[in-house]
């Protein structure tokens, strides 16, 4: 993203989650793309479940109280769901190879624990007693295997009071 197109609204941009969620649509798109005509209805379901993730964690992320996001946070949770369980039933059925669904599944399974551990931290600031109209959330740099000096910081700003 660069220097002149930042601003609060675009901050889900350096969220791992929506990085994690960006790549998941790619890999999705790809082990559907060339399906034949009979199964194009699946391919296109597991090409929107999974583009929903990404969705709505920016939507989210856009709106303005931790309730907003943390309901926009669940939906992506709900289609992460049903993307993999596409991608389980495809796998059982020989419709994509064994490969393709471990590179599918381990990227789902980091991306669902992230999640959830946003959630998680969102929920927590949600309940403090010491919030401020300015809610400050980090993401957990050893949860996400980075390093803790490029962790960043999510702001959520609050409309009055949390709901």
């Amino acid at each position: 993203m660069s220097a002149e197109r930042r601003n609060k609204n675009r901050g889900y941009q350096q969220l791992l989650v929506w990085e994690d969620a960006i790549e998941l649509y790619g890999l999705a798109f790809g082990a559907v793309r060339g399906w034949p005509f009979e199964l194009k209805k699946l391919a296109s379901q597991s090409n929107a479940s999974s583009d929903s993730v990404h969705r709505n964690i920016a939507e989210g992320y856009c709106r303005r109280t931790v309730r907003e996001y943390l309901q926009h946070l669940n939906v992506a949770l709900g289609s992460l769901g049903e993307t993999l369980s596409g991608f389980i039933a495809y796998s059982r059925n020989g419709q994509i190879e064994s490969s393709t669904f471990e590179q599918l599944d381990t990227l789902i399974f980091r991306l669902e624990n992230r999640l959830l551990k946003l959630v998680e931290a969102l929920e927590r600031k949600r309940d403090s007693k010491d919030w401020t109209e300015t809610l400050i959330v980090r993401e957990d740099p050893i949860e996400y295997g980075t390093d803790p000096a490029i962790a960043h910081d999510l702001r959520i700003l609050l409309d009055g009071a949390v709901e």
